[in-house]
């Protein structure tokens, strides 16, 4: 391997060695008499040798739990940010709670409709929506479209113009396109810079400060086939200071509150815990902060204000099972603890530094004065899952070894580097576990082969 890294010494406090922060676990998480680990009336371990590691566990009532809190929190509207996670069965269940769903590509809304979420309880986000990704959009019938550019608006403005000719597309000029204009307020959050969106130089969204929103709504404006329904912005994702919602809130509200527009969507990022020490609001919390500042800003009661949360929906109630397959201890520097798994099941930690913890749900109580780093079975020196990990000082080859908080963006964005077969997903509730994402086979490697 050609400039693979140094070795770098451990930096920082060392983190906490005694039994893993239970509020870092799905809800329904608890301990026989032994320690072993139960989540949704299931045993862990049990799951982990009838569906084989590695395995995302989830919590469904945890799930359902936090749907319901966003729709108390927000109200009619909130929609779940899919690209968290999704498949057939979370699509389903989000609906089923109450929640509208956010789709940033074609692909994305296909998995919502194949769950039978009705395309008006769709909202079709994206940077670059292709031409085709519009038209079935426009086909289906969903229920906003976020306009994120000028060629956007061309390129709409030709198909539904098309459309209202006969050639395709369910509405006409008497039915417009429901759509919200992508703001960038200029806000900085505090997280990643992977992950901010809301500052002036970004992708995504027409300028506040550069005057692009303005002509923006206004070119929407003069389009008959198009209706303005509202705004939406984006700051971030990871964000655990409420202040950065009411500020993008602010900036939003003064430019909103003299257009008279029904909605506004601050779009999601609210952050959650991934170890012991972190906080976040709450959803109601969060909710509140965006209300109180919009209302300051003018906005009127009557208007709509909404949130699109993902992560904070997903990610405490998923975790995942690998098994040990090697310890190595380099005297003097460190232990490697190898699991079955690692970046291709969670890039995180590779692409932001994310930070995790890791336990054995043989032990879940146990203290975990072990130092090691928990890294995956990819070739790269960099596919660590846990860089800085404790564990019981019995750990040993064969154990199954857990990291929570895994729920959001793992599963999404896992890949087949190495080739390595993508792991399966099992809900949990009630003492029952059922698949709803079988594990990759060898087979499914080269199923589009040619």
């Amino acid at each position: 391997m050609v400039g693979e890294p140094e070795l770098e010494p451990l930096v920082g406090p060392p983190p906490d060695e005694g039994p893993i922060d239970r509020s870092l676990l799905p809800f329904s998480a608890t301990a026989d008499p032994q320690g072993r680990l139960s989540v949704g009336g299931v045993d862990v371990l049990d799951l982990a040798d009838e569906f084989g590691t590695p395995l995302f566990v989830y919590d469904e009532a945890h799930l359902r739990d936090r749907c319901r809190q966003a729709v108390a929190a927000w109200g009619d509207g909130v929609a779940y940010a899919t690209k968290a996670f999704l498949c057939t069965a979370m699509a389903r269940l989000a609906h089923e709670e109450g929640m509208c769903l956010d789709v940033s590509t074609g692909g994305e809304m296909h998995v919502a409709l194949s769950a039978g979420v009705p395309a008006d309880r769709l909202v079709l986000h994206g940077n670059n929506k292709s031409e085709e990704e519009l038209a079935a959009a426009v086909a289906a019938g969903v229920g906003r479209v976020v306009i994120d550019s000028f060629d956007e608006i061309e390129r709409l403005g030709r198909l539904l113009e098309g459309s209202t000719r006969g050639h395709g597309g369910r509405r006409t000029a008497d039915q417009p396109l429901s759509v919200l204009v992508r703001v960038t307020p200029g806000v900085e959050a505090h997280t990643h810079e992977f992950v901010r969106t809301g500052q002036d130089d970004t992708k995504f969204g027409f300028g506040l400060a550069s005057g692009a929103a303005k002509t923006a709504l206004a070119a929407v404006r003069a389009n008959p086939a198009l209706e303005a329904v509202g705004l939406h912005a984006h700051i971030g994702s990871q964000v655990f200071l409420a202040e950065s919602f009411a500020e993008e809130s602010r900036i939003l509200g003064r430019f909103l509150a003299p257009l008279r527009l029904p909605e506004l969507c601050i779009g999601g990022g609210l952050g959650v815990p991934y170890v012991a020490g972190e906080s976040a609001p709450s959803l109601a919390e969060w909710a509140a902060a965006v209300l109180q500042a919009c209302r300051e800003a003018g906005v009127p009661e009557r208007t709509r204000i909404t949130a699109e949360p993902g992560r904070a929906i997903v990610a405490t109630a998923g975790m995942t099972l690998y098994r040990v397959g090697t310890i190595k201890e380099l005297p003097g520097l460190r232990t490697y603890v190898s699991v079955d798994g690692g970046m291709s099941d969670n890039p995180r930690p590779v692409l932001y530094g994310s930070g995790y913890e890791a336990f054995l749900p043989r032990a879940l109580d146990a203290t975990r004065p072990r130092a090691v780093r928990v890294v995956g079975k990819h070739c790269e020196s960099g596919d660590v899952v846990v860089p800085d990990a404790r564990l019981p000082a019995d750990l040993a080859v064969g154990d199954v070894l857990a990291t929570p908080v895994t729920g959001a963006y793992g599963y999404s964005m896992a890949s087949n580097y190495n080739k390595v077969p993508r792991p399966a997903v099992v809900f949990v509730t009630g003492g029952e576990a059922r698949v709803v994402v079988r594990r990759e086979t060898d087979e499914d490697l080269t199923r589009l082969d040619s």
